[in-house]
């Protein structure tokens, strides 16, 4: 059957149908194990494609030594792979640059899941593909079914081979094309004897390993069923993308409806071993309609315990919400491709079914082409599942004595209207009596609002129809409309008591949606696992009324309650979060172990005061929510429960976010470390090495030849020698100096002290190194006494000296000036040396910079240390160029109050 398109889904296929047109499309060679076919399936189909003029090129295929495959390589154009030496040994890697370059219509890419080398773009091949993909270019490429994320454990349980390398489920799936390569097993154990697949030494390690038949009679069956599901997926995509609602029954999958009543879980089982002997998936659905709403909690309580007992026999389940039972299971059947639907079987009276209507009749004449079973389960005396969805918790007393009241009361105001105006219209007193039925069925519900329509009716009859008083008729054509009276009393009250109940349920599902919203919503704003944390805490609270307790899993893979050792309990939030005794903590790590709920109304541990569910991220549990109810039956509500549910995998995906964000952002940290290790060896070993060697060849020569060397020769090497110490004790200066400024260690020990002495003393030093470099120094008359470190100062007008010096011809003159800027001192160096390299003005006090072509003698940390002086007196310090040429480079320093005379 078909109806129109959902415009939603439409829409939806249209972007989708835009969006790959700009992509490429990818095809999966897709097998069981290595060796059944899938790079030579691939190289085939590749010869058709360039047969029928698509530009086809290779741009990584591994033949491993089969002749069969090297033979389809010849005449296909492949790319040179791209070489890496890595640990003395050179890899062979896809070039995806020039995959890019060469930009053809079609790219083959074996092997999905591999691992690149370091220092690639990409960490895997996949991630290299999906660029391709996004360039336009069409891919073929290949996979095992070990390698798929969802099935790696499934696989490391089967044949005890733990695989490292694997692919997002999401690739598979988005693919536009699946080919399943298969081979029986005794056929790939032939080829693996043969050497067709391994060279002969690995073979062997290989059969008595891997590839033992019953290992490979799983992998095959892991694939064929991976490739179904594939397919059933693609399946139900079409029927929703042409609007066919009618079920098309290309696989067994069978609907299995529950409500709250004891039988249901013997409905459960029967339908267990029916999915069994069918081999066919099968889900158990909860209706949740306004009637099982109301009941007790105790019988509520039974649907929980029925939908658990169904996912411990290997069931999905769903909880569905809406007024008709028959309706919510057909439309879900639909939505799901269901082939057949299993109810219990009804045993009450008839009359009742005729009354309130039956479910299964309902299901019957609804369900079209599914089939549907009719079962009584174990036999028993119990109610059967869905037989009393129609029926109605009795109202209270009280509730009936305010429905009898309210119709006293109508009467008494249409006594008191009568007396004043003697012409009211009898319709006008029905609608009087209608509007308290309307009231009453929306107060009390569906028995009061029976009630106060018989009594409106009666009254109606007794105190304002001839003859009054009695309740005789003396006009036939009264008895017509007490019964279309009584009639539609029943039908509004009816109507006004499904609508509250529907309504009743909608806002319970509209505080359940708002509560998930927010809670998402927070998430995505926050960064950082305490502030995360924190809020999870925090909407749990609120939400469940509840105490949250939180286990993280620490390095060594135990579990550490949060809060506890945070420290948040002293911020306020005692109330939020319980602390765990040893019992309690031993139940939140057999939760974390299994991956299953424990503790409060679950099968394991129910003695435990509160309920932990594991938090289940995309790579693992991440650790186990605990949640302690004021209510202990509050969770006994599957609405309820689920919601928890999903709370859970919302914070556990969250916190799995954070975790791997902390570890991307130590991982770069690390990386920055290795970064600035490697710089600093490679910088500091030749500027250490260079006067090291020139020391100990003067002092060898020296001691060797000291008394055949003339006087000029001696002093000569004893003055380079004493230079190499000098720039030596230099060089390690600058690097204890960078130490304590990187640790926040310097601390200048202020003095009042005038700026001429500071400057005299540096100039003396720097004239005594640099004598071929005249110093000219300008400084006014008027200048304050400033509050410095004389050292540390002295220290950073000598590096700006030395620096002017060093990168200025011999003979250049360097100027020293000061004056008063506002409340600043502004002291400037300047030359007339080449000047700055073009954008270089903030760079050359960056760490190991070094602006000279040749590098430059020293290790690039001067003006870095002398801007971290300059500031650590509350200065700043920048470099400009000189107009005229050459550099000047500025700091200034703050002035104080005026130092007080001693």
């Amino acid at each position: 059957m078909r109806d129109r398109p959902d415009p939603e889904t439409l829409l939806a296929r249209v972007q989708a149908e835009e969006t790959q047109q700009r992509r490429g499309r990818l095809k999966i060679f897709f097998g069981a194990a290595a060796g059944v076919g899938k790079t030579y399936a691939m190289l085939e189909a590749a010869r058709e494609k360039r047969a029928e003029g698509v530009d086809v090129v290779v741009g990584y295929v591994e033949p491993h030594g089969r002749h069969e495959t090297e033979a389809l390589l010849e005449g296909l154009e492949c790319l040179p792979p791209r070489t890496v030496e890595y640990r003395g040994v050179t890899l062979r890697e896809f070039d995806l640059d020039a995959a890019l370059a060469r930009r053809p219509q079609l790219i083959l890419v074996d092997e999905l899941a591999h691992t690149n080398a370091p220092g690639s773009r990409h960490a895997r091949r996949w991630q290299d593909i999906e660029e391709l993909l996004a360039a336009g270019i069409d891919v073929y490429t290949t996979v095992n079914v070990q390698h798929i994320e969802s099935l790696n454990d499934v696989v490391a349980q089967i044949t005890g081979v733990v695989v490292r390398e694997t692919v997002p489920d999401r690739v598979l799936d988005e693919a536009d094309e699946v080919e399943l390569i298969d081979l029986p097993p005794d056929d790939l154990l032939q080829r693996l004897r043969e050497g067709k697949v391994y060279m002969p030494q690995q073979a062997g390690r290989a059969l008595s390993h891997f590839f033992r038949k019953g290992n490979l009679i799983a992998l095959r069956e892991l694939a064929l069923r991976r490739t179904a599901e594939r397919v059933d997926a693609q399946m139900d995509a079409y029927r929703r993308d042409h609007a066919i609602t009618e079920p098309w029954p290309a696989a067994e999958r069978i609907l299995v409806g529950v409500d709250s009543s004891p039988a249901a879980a013997r409905l459960v089982r029967a339908a267990r071993r029916m999915a069994a002997s069918l081999r066919a998936e099968w889900i158990v659905a909860y209706v949740e309609t306004p009637a099982e709403l109301r009941l007790p909690e105790t019988e509520r309580e039974q649907a929980v315990q029925t939908l658990r007992l169904a996912e411990q026999l290997g069931a999905q389940t769903v909880t569905l919400s809406g007024a008709n039972a028959a309706d919510e299971l057909v439309a879900y059947a639909r939505s799901r491709n269901i082939s057949k639907i299993v109810i219990g079987k009804p045993e009450r009276p008839r009359w009742q079914d005729l009354l309130f209507g039956s479910v299964a009749d309902d299901l019957l004449r609804k369900s079209g082409v599914i089939d549907v079973y009719v079962l009584s389960g174990d036999y028993g005396d119990t109610e059967p599942p869905l037989a009393a969805l129609a029926s109605q918790p009795a109202a209270s007393a009280t509730a009936y004595a305010w429905s009898a009241a309210a119709i006293g009361l109508v009467t008494a105001a249409l006594f008191a209207i009568d007396s004043l105006f003697p012409s009211f219209a009898e319709a006008n007193t029905v609608m009087l009596y209608l509007l308290a039925v309307v009231g009453v069925a929306m107060r009390y519900g569906r028995g009061p609002a029976v009630l106060a329509s018989v009594l409106s009716v009666l009254a109606f009859d007794f105190l304002f129809i001839p003859p009054q008083w009695s309740f005789a008729v003396s006009d036939t054509q009264y008895i017509l409309t007490f019964v279309v009276m009584l009639a539609v009393a029943l039908v509004i009250s009816n109507l006004t008591v499904r609508f509250r109940q529907q309504a009743e349920a909608a806002r319970q599902r509209e505080r359940r949606t708002a509560a998930l919203y927010a809670f998402s919503r927070e998430l995505a704003g926050t960064r950082g696992l305490e502030q995360l944390l924190q809020v999870t805490v925090r909407h749990i609270h609120e939400v469940f009324d509840s105490q949250v307790l939180i286990f993280l899993t620490t390095a060594s893979g135990r579990l550490q309650p949060w809060g506890s050792v945070s420290g948040w309990w002293s911020h306020g939030a005692a109330d939020q979060i319980f602390a765990p005794d040893s019992g309690e903590q031993g139940v939140a790590e057999w939760a974390f172990r299994h991956g299953e709920p424990a503790g409060l109304g679950t099968g394991t541990l129910p003695s435990a005061k509160s309920l932990y569910l594991p938090l289940a991220g995309s790579q693992g549990a991440v650790g186990v929510l605990g949640v302690r109810p004021k209510d202990p039956r509050r969770f006994q509500a599957p609405e309820q429960l689920h919601l928890l549910e999903t709370f859970a995998a919302q914070a556990a995906l969250a916190i799995e976010r954070a975790i791997l964000a902390d570890a991307a952002q130590r991982a770069q940290l690390r990386a920055e470390t290795e970064r600035m290790r490697a710089s600093l060896l490679s910088s500091v070993s030749h500027d250490l090495r260079t006067p090291l060697a020139v020391i100990t060849g003067a002092t060898s020569s020296l001691l060797e030849g000291g008394a055949t060397l003339d006087p000029a020769t001696r002093d000569e090497l004893a003055r380079t020698a004493y230079e190499e110490a000098v720039r030596l004790n230099r060089l390690v200066s600058n690097l204890l100096d960078m130490t304590r400024l990187e640790a926040g260690a310097l601390q200048p020990h202020r003095e009042w002290q005038p700026l001429e002495e500071v400057v005299g003393a540096a100039v003396a030093r720097a004239e005594a190194a640099a004598p071929d470099h005249p110093i000219t120094v300008r400084l006014p008359d008027d200048l304050p006494p400033l509050a410095i470190d004389a050292a540390l100062i002295e220290q950073v007008l000598l590096n700006l000296l030395d620096n002017a010096a060093k990168h200025t011809p011999a003979g250049t003159p360097v100027e020293l000036s000061a004056r008063r800027v506002g409340e600043t001192v502004e002291v400037s160096v300047a030359d007339r040396g080449p000047g700055l390299p073009p954008g270089a003005e903030e760079r050359v006090f960056e760490k190991f910079y070094r602006g000279a072509p040749d590098g430059g003698r020293g290790a690039g940390l001067g003006l870095s240390i002398c801007r971290g002086m300059i500031e650590a007196h509350g200065g700043r310090m920048w470099a400009e160029q000189r107009p005229g040429g050459g550099a000047v480079f500025r700091f200034t320093l703050p002035l104080a109050a005026t130092p007080q005379p001693v």
